[in-house]
């Protein structure tokens, strides 16, 4: 069993959340260009020495706010065996977990979500890089699904996998991206189904599977 905090240690967790906190909202107000250390520090109401406690530069917040929010998607993008469904029902199904689990931690912290969809690549050609990377890890996540789906015959065998996967993805994403402008349940339910509807019939093996539109 876990032992439960000091005051210190407490203290400390608060202070980083406090430092996380501020950065987030000055990124927003200035850009990452034009946030120093002065005005994350300023706007925690710390000392600069303070924050170089718990961070080394604004860049390293970016970086470990990249890493978690990059670690969290991964798992929940592979929180299903590939090889478990048998049938396009299955996959359906498998689909609909894979995707809640996604948009739990889309919804988490939505703060984080914009960083990295919208702000990191701009950061410098390094985060760029970083990010493109995990687009290339969550298509290679999504091809071993699609790929099961065509071994075992309830996707086409002409399937183009790889770029298949892109293209899923790229709905994903995208779907996040306007819950970021429509936070509400009922849009992103709505494009989800939507997702889930063009995926099935667009790649399923000529079978006809009902609607599960309302």
């Amino acid at each position: 069993m876990a032992q439960p905090l000091s005051r210190v240690e407490r203290r400390k967790q608060e202070t980083r959340r406090d430092i996380l906190d501020a950065a987030f909202e000055c990124f927003a107000e200035r850009g990452y260009h034009g946030t120093s250390i002065t005005h994350i520090a300023k706007r925690v109401g710390i000392a600069q020495g303070t924050f170089y406690l718990y961070f080394q530069s604004k860049r390293d917040i970016i970086d470990q706010v990249i890493d978690d929010l990059v670690e969290r998607l991964t798992i929940a993008l592979a929180a299903q065996p590939p090889d478990s469904p048998t049938t396009l029902g299955d996959y359906r199904r498998q689909a609909d977990h894979i995707g809640e689990s996604l948009t739990g931690v889309f919804t988490a912290d939505p703060r984080a979500t914009r960083l990295l969809l919208l702000q990191a690549a701009a950061v410098d050609d390094e985060m760029a890089e970083r990010v493109l990377t995990f687009y290339d890890l969550a298509a290679a996540i999504q091809a071993t699904y699609l790929q099961h789906g065509v071994d075992a015959g309830y996707f086409r065998a002409d399937l183009d996998v790889e770029s298949a996967a892109r293209a899923v993805n790229g709905m994903l994403f995208a779907a996040v991206m306007y819950q970021l402008r429509d936070p509400s349940p009922q849009a992103m339910e709505s494009l989800a189904r939507t997702i889930r509807e063009l995926i099935v019939r667009g790649l399923g093996a000529g079978i006809d599977m009902p609607s599960t539109n309302p």
